[in-house]
């Protein structure tokens, strides 16, 4: 199969990037899923853009900055902000139906927000605008959709990439397919740990294939904890979105007294990082596994209408948010390293480009501010898009690719050959999931990361030669993932962000970025290319 652009992953950034591309050649979009069901479809809370009067790009930029904590690219947050309101008004344009009253938009408050500047979609902002973008995307006769494959591995011919080898996983058929351009839009890795807000998919796919291909990989050891999940024991885990918060819930420990304020001055609002660990203390004070979300002082009519997918989910377990306390506790939620790349989408091998979670900017730094996400992947996957199509001028791909030329590298493809060895995936992967959370999770120190490092190695050792499954080749994917986020996390001896460790509770002052490439360190972006000291 040959296409000008591959596009791996269907979520904002990948369909985002799809519409930009398809005025330029052949776009091939695939997706392990038959569906286009991404992390982007779970976002509840909504999206920050400068829309209110009292806001500006200003505000927007220095709370990005601040949430930050010292280690955002300027520019890139620059970028994600000044870009965004037109591309908002776009999608509004298409189709797109935020939430008003009396005729104007009802603009949310949450989390380290010093204004007013969330547009929402009742409690599903994600699936809606996945949905309109969907249906933009599929009007094009030029973009292709390839459901149910999964992305053994990247191609890299000359050090370009040059497409990427797939499985199809209902006939079981392995091939190349050849592209011009090929953009990693894969999301992020929630599911190595226990305790994730995110889809059964994210499972670190594109992470993994860009580090075996070569690329380089930026700061994997932020990994943003969403504080408020649904915790009641026996029931499963969702997310409980932040603007309820913004709205005015509380939160309690299990006498019934509220604590936030003795942890931070902003309470509830407190960046992510702040509130989850501050959840984590006042659980193991309680000796319990939660502490209590109260929204029962706000006018019912308001939680119903305003988050009524939330509303429904806590009925289904006996928990009425209007006169109920929602039991709550932190969850993995957003992976804030990834693909090191350029603010156009760029990675560090030629041809290859990454957006949206799976890819790291530097635009939010040591900790992400909520409701960026989903602006993060629809401008950079604008940019990466257009970026993705200036690159393919001139470039001449071969007709034809065989896996097995000598001339290209895939790595993973010689052990799949191999007779796989007797293991039972889920239990391996249940393992590894406890190991990085009680290892590698909210709160971190040198003997239990090590500790994690030594018991993956192991469980790599019992999936080697692992066959050709989708459920074989997650688990490897997921432990490279999760190798790379407790290497990184042994190697930043400090705090800072989402990153807190207790034998080391202090930042350095230092604005450093830590890279890794093929198992080595690396200064520098590890390519001249994705330099972002000029980068527009």
């Amino acid at each position: 199969m040959k296409t000008d652009f591959l596009i791996i992953g269907s979520g904002i950034a990948g369909l985002r990037a799809a519409i930009e591309l398809s005025n330029h050649g052949k776009v091939l979009i695939a997706t392990k899923d038959r569906s286009f069901k991404s992390s982007s479809s779970y976002a509840q809370g909504g999206i920050a853009v400068v829309i209110g009067e009292d806001d500006s790009a200003e505000y927007h930029i220095d709370d990005t900055l601040r949430t930050g904590a010292g280690l955002c690219k300027k520019m890139a947050v620059k970028i994600l902000v000044e870009n965004g309101p037109p591309l908002v008004q776009q999608l509004i344009e298409w189709g797109v139906s935020f939430d008003k009253g009396d005729g104007e938009f009802l603009i949310g408050l949450e989390g380290a927000h010093s204004r007013r500047r969330i547009l929402h979609f009742k409690d599903s902002t994600g699936e809606e605008i996945v949905r309109v973008l969907r249906e933009k995307a599929l009007e094009s006769h030029r973009i292709t959709k390839l459901p149910k494959h999964f992305v053994i591995d990247l191609m890299i011919r000359d050090d370009r990439c040059v497409g990427a080898v797939l499985l199809d996983e209902e006939s079981g058929k392995v091939y190349p397919v050849i592209a011009k351009t090929t953009i990693l839009t894969t999301g992020g890795a929630g599911q190595i740990y226990l305790h994730t807000t995110n889809p059964s998919g994210a499972t670190g796919d594109g992470m993994a294939a860009a580090y075996r291909a070569g690329a380089v990989l930026s700061d994997m050891e932020f990994v943003q904890f969403h504080p408020t999940t649904f915790a009641l024991p026996g029931a499963p885990s969702f997310l409980i979105t932040e603007a309820m918060r913004g709205e005015g819930a509380i939160l309690r420990n299990i006498y019934n007294r509220r604590f936030m304020p003795d942890y931070h001055p902003l309470g509830e609002l407190a960046p992510r990082d702040e509130l989850s660990r501050a959840i984590v203390r006042e659980i193991k004070k309680g000796g319990g596994e939660y502490v209590l979300l109260d929204a029962t002082h706000i006018r019912p009519t308001i939680l119903k209408e305003r988050f009524p997918a939330t509303y429904t989910a806590c009925l289904r377990y006996g928990i009425d948010i209007t006169k109920d306390m929602i039991p709550v506790s932190p969850a993995a939620h957003f992976m804030i390293g990834g693909v090191g790349t350029d603010t156009r989408g760029r990675s560090s091998i030629e041809g290859l480009f990454a957006a949206g979670e799976v890819a790291c900017t530097g635009v939010h730094g040591a900790n992400r501010l909520a409701s960026n996400s989903l602006l993060e992947g629809l401008v950079f996957g604008v940019r990466a898009g257009i970026a993705a199509a200036s690159y393919t001028e001139g470039v001449k791909i071969p007709d034809r690719i065989r896996i097995h030329d000598s001339d290209i590298r895939v790595k993973t493809w010689s052990r799949t050959h191999a007779a796989p060895k007797s293991f039972r995936t889920m239990d391996v992967r249940e393992n590894l999931k406890r190991i990085m959370w009680n290892n590698a999770g909210i709160i971190r120190s040198s003997i239990p990361l090590n500790d994690a490092l030594e018991k993956i190695d192991i469980l790599t050792g019992r999936i080697s030669g692992h066959g050709l499954t989708r459920k074989e080749l997650e688990l490897a994917n997921m432990l490279v993932a999760a190798r790379l986020i407790v290497q990184s996390a042994i190697r930043r001896r400090e705090s800072v962000g989402t990153h807190f460790r207790e034998d080391f509770p202090e930042w350095s002052g230092k604005k450093k970025h830590i890279r890794v490439k093929n198992g080595s360190w690396v200064k520098g972006q590890g390519s001249r290319r994705m330099d972002m000291t000029h980068d527009p």
